[in-house]
C-alpha cells in the first residue's frame, strides 16, 4: 500500500485566498494584543481552512513494471564459419532459459544480419538491430542488452552506446582461430580495351606471417598469369582488358591447411572496359544525295576517328583543271591500304566503283584484312549492279553477295525478316511495326545468292541489309542508297541513326550486339540472367554457385531473340553461369564485403562499448573461468542489479532492474469529508463563540 495526500479545494484559488487572508490578519491581530479568544480564532481558522482546502488521503495500489533485455543475434554469414551457427543456437536457448526464471525482465529476440537486400547484407550492423529493439522503451526501462555474435561487428561505437544500461557480448568461435585473405589495394573502375592497366593487392595473414605466396589472375573467368607475392606487402599488377563493357578480375590464393574458410582468399574486381578512339575510313564515289549522311553520323560519335575520301573522279580523265584547284590532298592509297590498313577498326565504301583509284592488288589486301578480324560495309548503290562493279575485282571473296545486275525503282518500306526481328542490329527498332512507322525508300540493288544473315528487305522481299562473316572479320552490305531519305525527315523519317550505328558497331564485334551472346549480373541478392540468340529455345541455364553447389534456372522469352531468367540466391561471391557453348560470371552481392574481409572471431571491437555501460565481453567457447556449461558453450551467470550495482563479474553479468510502476487503482479518504468535517468545523467555531462570550 502507498499512502499519500491530496488537496481537492471546494472553491477556486482566488476566493479561497479572498476568504482567508482577511480571517488570517484579523486572527493574528488578536494574537498580537493579546486579545480573549485570539486562540481559538486562529483554530477555527485552520479549521475553516482545512475544510475549505478538502484534503484527502489516498492509498494507491501499483504493479511494478519490468525492464526490458535485448538479445541481439548475429545471424551474418560470417557466423556459419565453423560451429559458430551451433554455438549461437546453443547460447540462445540457454540464455532464453535463464531469463525466463526471472519475472522482473522482458526479453526481446532480435536476430540481426540475414536481410536478403544486399545493401544489408554489406556489413553487419547489430547496433541498428539494438536500437530498434529499444525505440518504444523509455531509459529507466532498459535492463540491458546481450550479444550473440563472433565479434566482427561493423556499427560498433567508439564509446558507450545510447543507452545508460550494461551491454554484454558473448563470442563465438576460438580464440585461436587462423586465416589468410586476400584484397584490392587499388582498382580503377575504368580501363581502356587492349591496354594494360594497372592495379596492386596485398595478401594478408592474421597470424602476421611473412613469405611468399602465389595469386592466380584470372580476367572473365580465364586465368592470365600466377604472380607471386610477399605476405603482407602491397603488390603491383598488371591486366590488360580484354572487352568493352563489364569485366570481371578476380586473384585468387590457395587455402591452407587449417584455415577458417576460403570465401575470402578470392578478390573481385569490376571494370568497365572502354574502347579507345575507333578508326573508320569512309570512301565514297560517285556524289550522290545521301553522300554526307555515314559522314555525319561518324563524326557525331566522340568514339570515332574519321579518315574519309571522296573521289570524284578517276585519275585518267584530264579536263585541264589546275592541280590546286582539284582537291586538298592527294589520295594516299598505299598508306592507307598497304601500310595502314590493319589500324582501321572498319572500312566503308560508299557507292564506290573500281575506276582504277586503287590497283587490283590492294582489293586483295581489303580481302586479307577482312579475313584477319577486319570490318568491311558496302553502302550499295547502282554502280554496284554495273560494269564497274566492285563485285568484279578480287574483293568479291569478302562480299556476302554477288550483284545480279538488276536496279529495282520502286518505292517500298525496308521491313524486318523473320531473322531481323531476332538479330540485335534491326531487333526493336523504332518504328519496326507492321506496316512499319517510317518513310518509303525508291531503290532496291538487286543480288544472287547472299551469304549470312538477310535481316531487311526490300520492294518485292529483296534483300535489303545481308550481314555475314569472313573468317575471324566482318562484312556488311546495305543494298539501297535511299537511307539518306531517313536523315532529311521525308515522310517523318525513320530510325537511320540507330540503323547505321548498329550496323557499323557490329562490324566492329561490339559485345552487346554479338548474335549469341550469355550474360549476367546481380540485383541485390539476385542473379539476373538475359541470353541472346538466333535459336527458338536456348534451354536452361545452368549455374555454379560460390559454394560450388549446381543449379539450373529455366529460361523465359522476353522478346524476340531474348531469353531471360533470375534466381534468387543467399550466397555472396561469383557465380558461374553456363548455356550451351557460352559462360558468363557474375558477382552477387556487394563486391569484396567488409563481412568477409575478416571473418577471424574477436573480442576487440565490442571491448570499448561493452566496458563503458559497465558490461562485459567474453568467449562462449568453454574455459576454466565459466564453470556453467549449457551444451557445448559457457554462458556466464545471470544476476539482476539495481542501477548503482556492479553488472558484471568473473562467472556472472548483470542486468538492472526498474523502479517504473503502473498504477491499478486508488482509495480515497477524506479527512473533512460528511459529518466529521462538519462537526470539527462546529466545534471550533463554537469554542471561538463560546470564550469570547464570557
Amino acid at each position: 500500500m502507498n499512502w499519500s495526500i491530496s488537496f481537492e479545494p471546494l472553491v477556486s484559488w482566488p476566493l479561497f485566498w479572498v476568504v482567508i487572508v482577511p480571517l488570517a490578519l484579523l486572527a493574528l491581530a488578536g494574537l498580537w494584543f493579546r486579545q480573549r479568544g485570539s486562540v481559538l480564532r486562529v483554530i477555527a481558522l485552520l479549521a475553516l481552512g482545512a475544510a475549505l482546502l478538502n484534503p484527502v488521503f489516498l492509498d494507491e495500489e501499483r504493479e511494478a513494471l519490468k525492464s526490458v533485455v535485448a538479445v541481439i543475434v548475429d545471424r551474418s554469414q560470417s557466423q556459419d564459419i565453423g560451429d559458430r551457427t551451433k554455438q549461437t543456437d546453443e547460447a540462445l536457448t540457454g540464455l532464453q532459459q535463464r531469463l525466463g526464471r526471472f519475472k522482473q525482465f522482458d526479453v526481446r529476440v532480435v536476430e540481426a544480419g540475414k536481410s536478403e537486400a544486399a545493401d544489408e547484407r554489406t556489413e553487419t550492423r547489430l547496433f541498428g538491430a539494438l536500437e530498434s529493439a529499444f525505440r518504444d522503451v523509455p531509459p529507466s526501462r532498459i535492463g540491458g542488452a546481450i550479444m550473440i555474435t563472433d565479434g566482427e561487428v561493423h556499427d560498433a561505437p567508439a564509446g558507450a552506446p545510447e543507452f545508460n544500461a550494461p551491454l554484454h557480448a558473448l563470442i563465438t568461435g576460438n580464440e585461436h582461430e587462423k586465416d589468410r585473405r586476400i584484397r584490392f589495394e587499388d582498382a580503377p573502375r575504368f580501363g581502356l580495351v587492349g591496354k594494360p592497366l594497372d592495379m596492386s593487392y596485398r595478401v594478408l595473414s592474421t597470424e602476421g606471417q611473412g613469405g611468399p605466396v602465389d595469386v592466380r589472375v584470372s580476367v572473365n573467368g580465364e586465368q592470365v598469369s600466377v604472380e607471386h607475392a610477399a605476405i603482407g606487402q602491397p603488390m603491383k599488377l598488371e591486366v590488360t582488358i580484354p572487352n568493352a563493357g563489364r569485366n570481371i578480375v578476380q586473384l585468387s590464393i590457395d587455402h591452407e591447411p587449417g584455415e577458417l574458410t576460403d570465401t575470402n582468399n578470392r578478390a573481385i574486381a569490376l571494370v568497365d572496359g572502354i574502347r579507345d578512339h575507333l578508326r573508320v575510313l569512309l570512301v565514297s564515289g560517285e556524289p550522290h544525295a545521301g553522300e554526307r549522311t555515314w559522314r555525319n553520323l561518324l563524326k557525331s560519335d566522340a568514339s570515332v576517328d574519321l579518315v574519309h575520301f571522296t573521289i570524284l573522279r578517276p585519275p585518267e580523265k584530264q579536263d585541264g583543271t589546275p592541280i590546286n584547284e582539284l582537291s586538298l590532298i592527294a589520295f594516299p592509297t598505299r598508306e592507307l591500304f598497304v601500310e595502314k590498313i590493319k589500324d582501321f577498326d572498319l572500312i566503308i565504301f560508299d557507292r564506290y566503283q573500281h575506276r582504277d583509284v586503287l590497283p587490283i592488288l590492294y582489293y586483295d589486301y581489303i580481302s586479307e584484312y577482312v579475313e584477319k578480324g577486319g570490318a568491311l560495309l558496302i553502302a550499295a548503290g547502282p554502280e554496284y549492279a554495273g560494269e564497274s562493279s566492285i563485285a568484279r575485282t578480287p574483293l568479291m571473296s569478302a562480299l556476302p553477295a554477288m550483284p545480279s545486275g538488276e536496279v529495282v525503282d520502286k518505292p517500298f518500306y525496308p521491313r524486318l525478316t523473320d531473322l531481323g526481328q531476332r538479330h540485335p542490329v534491326t531487333r526493336g527498332l523504332d518504328g519496326a511495326a507492321d506496316p512499319p512507322r517510317w518513310s518509303r525508300w525508291f531503290r532496291t540493288i538487286g543480288v544472287k545468292n547472299p551469304e549470312g544473315a538477310v535481316v531487311m528487305k526490300g520492294a518485292d522481299d529483296r534483300p535489303l541489309l545481308v550481314l555475314d562473316r569472313k573468317g575471324e572479320g566482318r562484312v556488311g552490305m546495305l543494298l539501297s542508297d535511299q537511307g539518306w531519305l531517313w536523315a532529311r525527315g521525308f515522310e517523318g523519317g525513320g530510325p537511320h541513326v540507330q540503323l547505321y550505328r548498329r550496323i557499323a558497331h557490329w562490324l566492329m564485334k561490339e559485345p552487346e550486339l554479338e548474335e549469341e551472346r550469355l550474360t549476367a549480373g546481380g540485383r541485390g541478392m539476385v542473379l539476373e540472367i538475359r541470353r541472346q540468340t538466333m535459336s527458338d529455345d536456348p534451354g536452361p541455364a545452368q549455374v555454379i554457385t560460390p559454394s560450388g553447389k549446381t543449379m539450373t534456372v529455366k529460361l523465359e522469352k522476353a522478346e524476340p531473340g531474348i531469353f531471360t531468367g533470375s534466381l534468387q540466391t543467399s550466397e555472396i561471391g561469383l557465380y558461374q553461369v553456363g548455356n550451351g557453348d557460352l559462360t558468363a560470371l557474375a558477382h552477387v552481392g556487394p563486391i569484396n564485403a567488409p563481412e568477409f574481409a575478416d571473418v577471424v572471431s574477436t573480442e576487440d571491437r565490442l571491448k570499448a562499448p561493452a566496458e563503458a555501460t559497465g558490461g562485459s565481453v567474453r568467449r562462449l567457447a568453454p574455459s576454466s573461468m565459466l564453470s556453467d556449461l549449457a551444451g557445448g558453450v559457457a554462458l556466464p551467470s545471470i544476476v539482476p542489479v539495481r542501477s548503482s550495482g556492479a553488472a558484471s563479474g568473473n562467472d556472472w553479468i548483470g542486468l538492472r532492474t526498474t523502479d517504473d510502476s503502473t498504477l491499478k487503482a486508488v482509495s480515497r479518504v477524506p479527512l473533512f469529508g460528511g459529518f466529521l468535517g462538519l462537526g470539527l468545523l462546529l466545534l471550533a467555531i463554537g469554542s471561538m463563540w463560546y470564550r469570547e462570550g464570557r
